[in-house]
C-alpha cells in the first residue's frame, strides 16, 4: 500500500453480527484496514440437538416428496449429515431422489451432486423469486412440496405455494436463537446509537431480527433504526436479509451477488462515501475519518480528544467553532476548556502542520479551510 494509496477502511469501525464465517469476514474486512467490532446477533443449534429438524425429517421419510427444494449447499449437506447421524440418511438420500429436485443456486446444486443425486432445474437468477414464478405456472394441487429452509424461514414463498394448493414441510436446518451471552451485542447497540461504528454487517434474516428483538427489549428499537437510517450503513449480504430493515423503511446497501467478499467490496465502496468527510485544508488533502484521518494520502491515527476536535470542525469547515462546542464533544472533560486547549495542540502536532487548525482570538477554533 503507498502513502496516496492507504487502506480502504482505514480509520472506520466496521460490526460483524455473523455467528458463522465471521472470523473470515473479520479477516476480510480488517485487511482493508478497518477497526473490526465482533458481536454475534444469534447462534446456532447444533444439528445433532435439533429436535424440529429431525422431526421434520421423519415427516420427509413417513411419505415422500413430489418435490424437493434445496435452497444452500451448506444447509442441503448439513440435513443429510444430521440425518446419517440419526441413521436416517440412506433412506432419506432415496426419498429425495424419488422427487423432482430444485437447486436455487450453484452451491446448492453441487451439494446434490455431491450426494449421488441429480437436480431437475436451477434458476439463473440464484433467486426465490425465480424459483416461486417457475413453480407457480405449474399445477401444484395435491402436490407435497419439501423446501430446505436455512435460518430464514421464508413465509412469503410457503404461503404462496400453499395458496397454490401444495402441502410444504419446511426443513429448518441450521436453526438460529439469540445468543446466550447478550453482553458483545448489548455493547454494539450502544456504539451504534451513540454514533460509535462506520458499519454494520449482516449475513442472515435471522441476525437482523434478533438485534432489532434486544433492541426492542432495550427500548432502543427506535434509535436502533434513526442510527441506520443517519449515519450508520447498515450492509446486507442479499434481499431477504435486508429486507427485515427495509420493510421498517431503513435504506440498506447490498451487494451485486450474496458472497462474503462481494459483501466487502460494498463496505469498501459505500462506508468512506457515506461517513467521510474529504477537505481541503491549507494545501492538504484531508479525509477525516471515525478514529482517523488521512492527511495526503498518510494514515494518521488520532486519540479520542484530537479526533472529536477534527470532526467538529470538519463538520461546519471554514466557520469558527468556539471553545464551548468543542468543550461539549469532547469525551469526559467536564467544563474545563483548558481540555480543548490541550485536544488542539496534540491535533497539531499530529496533522504536521499547525496552520491547518486556526485559532481566533476570543472566538474558538477553525479548521483553514480551502474552498474548491
Amino acid at each position: 500500500m503507498t502513502a496516496d494509496q492507504p487502506p480502504a477502511l482505514a480509520g472506520y469501525t466496521v460490526a460483524v453480527t455473523a455467528a458463522r464465517r465471521r472470523d473470515e469476514l473479520g479477516a476480510l474486512l480488517e485487511r482493508r484496514g478497518a477497526r473490526v467490532v465482533y458481536a454475534p446477533a444469534i447462534r446456532l443449534v447444533p444439528l445433532d440437538d435439533d429436535t424440529e429438524l429431525q422431526l421434520a425429517t421423519t415427516v420427509c421419510l413417513e411419505r415422500s416428496p413430489d418435490l424437493t427444494i434445496a435452497t444452500t449447499g451448506i444447509g442441503f449437506r448439513g440435513w443429510l449429515e444430521a440425518a446419517d447421524g440419526w441413521g436416517l440418511g440412506d433412506d432419506l438420500r432415496k426419498r429425495l431422489g424419488d422427487s423432482r429436485l430444485l437447486a436455487r443456486g450453484p452451491k446448492a446444486r453441487g451439494a446434490i451432486r455431491a450426494a449421488g443425486l441429480t437436480e431437475e432445474w436451477s434458476p439463473a437468477s440464484e433467486s426465490m423469486s425465480e424459483v416461486l414464478d417457475h413453480l407457480l405456472v405449474q399445477d401444484l394441487e395435491g402436490l407435497r412440496i419439501v423446501v430446505q429452509l436455512h435460518g430464514e424461514p421464508l413465509p412469503d414463498f410457503i404461503e404462496a405455494l400453499e395458496a397454490a394448493g401444495a402441502e410444504v414441510v419446511g426443513v429448518p436446518v441450521y436453526r438460529w436463537e439469540r445468543p446466550d451471552d447478550t453482553t458483545p451485542l448489548d455493547r454494539l447497540l450502544d456504539q451504534v446509537t451513540a454514533g460509535g461504528v462506520d458499519a454494520v454487517t449482516f449475513t442472515s434474516a435471522p441476525a437482523v431480527a434478533s438485534m432489532l428483538a434486544q433492541a426492542q427489549d432495550r427500548g432502543a428499537e427506535q434509535q436502533l433504526l434513526e442510527a441506520f437510517c443517519r449515519d450508520v450503513v447498515p450492509v446486507c449480504v442479499g434481499p431477504v436479509t435486508a429486507a427485515v430493515l427495509e420493510r421498517r423503511g431503513v435504506p440498506t446497501v447490498q451487494p451485486d451477488r450474496p458472497r462474503l467478499g462481494n459483501l466487502v467490496r460494498a463496505v469498501v465502496e459505500h462506508v468512506p462515501r457515506r461517513c467521510g468527510k474529504r477537505l481541503q485544508v491549507r494545501g492538504h488533502r484531508l479525509d477525516v475519518r471515525r478514529h482517523a484521518v488521512v492527511v495526503d494520502g498518510e494514515v494518521v491515527a488520532l486519540a479520542s480528544g484530537p479526533m472529536a476536535v477534527l470532526s467538529s470542525l470538519a463538520a461546519q469547515p471554514g466557520r469558527v467553532v468556539s471553545r464551548r462546542e468543542l468543550l461539549s464533544s469532547l469525551p469526559g472533560a467536564g467544563s474545563d476548556e483548558h481540555a480543548v486547549e490541550m485536544a488542539v495542540t496534540r491535533l497539531r502536532a499530529a496533522l504536521g502542520d499547525p496552520s491547518i487548525i486556526q485559532t481566533i482570538v476570543k472566538r474558538g477554533y477553525r479548521l483553514a479551510f480551502d474552498p474548491i
